[in-house]
């Protein structure tokens, strides 16, 4: 399938790189619907055991594209700003529900939707001088978009991300990764490199464990401790009849590294 992004897959990593320099990288209502099927699409992919999202140029993605989108909806009803705001919350929702692990390789401004997406990953690398800004309270919209008013209390604590969400001040990278929401800030020429080492060791880990913490982690988010602790037992349970972890034991045994097959 066509799409209108760079989309590759080598040795089990998917590799998607938003590529409108010239606006930013920002999204269209067409590139929205891709990404939220292409998410699901991955989920039955078994070539793809990890995904990495970065941007061309001096941008990740400044958001949702301001002529395309907003001046197209402005004059429609409110059925189609639904239909709207619906479709970028799935997009959010199959990133989470993906049982694989997803890298932001931010590059650049992250700002609006293409802040919530990095958000939505699993790891953030961050050029020093990228920045994150959830601006839609600066264009009159409410800063709780996409799942952020979910998301990231998770990741930065209530208070800040009360701050974040209702002021959309520029939060540059060291900032991110003093509050949590970048996991590592390196040079801007590192960024695709160092993410591609991480997405190369998960690739070729326990995918299938992996899967499972990434599931485990979004189900606790609503559970009581009882609730979690059982569930964990559960999940522990199943994972050790698994073959990985039996591979794990062999190689132990024998005094070598283990080799994971995902099972």
């Amino acid at each position: 399938m066509p799409y209108d992004f760079d989309y590759q897959i080598n040795d089990h990593i998917a590799t998607i790189t938003l590529n409108r320099p010239e606006q930013l990288n920002a999204i269209t209502l067409e590139i929205y619907a891709q990404l939220r099927d292409l998410f699901e699409t991955l989920r039955y992919d078994d070539a793809v055991r990890v995904v990495v999202i970065t941007g061309t140029g001096r941008a990740f993605c400044a958001g949702g594209d301001v002529h395309t989108i907003i001046g197209a909806l402005l004059d429609r009803d409110m059925h189609a700003h639904l239909e709207f705001c619906r479709m970028t919350g799935h997009l959010v929702r199959n990133m989470r529900l993906l049982p694989k692990p997803i890298i932001s390789a931010v590059n650049g401004i992250a700002a609006g939707a293409g802040a919530v997406i990095a958000l939505a990953s699993d790891f953030r690398i961050v050029a020093e001088s990228a920045k994150f800004a959830f601006l839609f309270t600066r264009v009159g919209l409410t800063g709780a978009d996409m799942g952020a008013g979910l998301l990231l209390p998770r990741i930065v604590g209530q208070g800040r991300a009360t701050e974040l969400l209702m002021l959309g001040d520029d939060v540059d990278a060291a900032a991110a990764e003093r509050i949590g929401l970048a996991n590592r800030v390196v040079p801007l020429d590192q960024v695709l490199s160092v993410a591609n080492e991480l997405a190369a060791r998960l690739a070729n880990g326990p995918t299938y464990s992996l899967g499972m913490t990434k599931l485990m982690v979004n189900n606790e988010w609503h559970m009581d401790l009882n609730s979690a602790i059982e569930a964990e037992a559960q999940a522990q349970a199943l994972m050790m009849m698994g073959e990985d972890h039996r591979a794990f034991y062999e190689a132990f045994k024998s005094k070598r590294k283990p080799v994971f097959r995902g099972r």
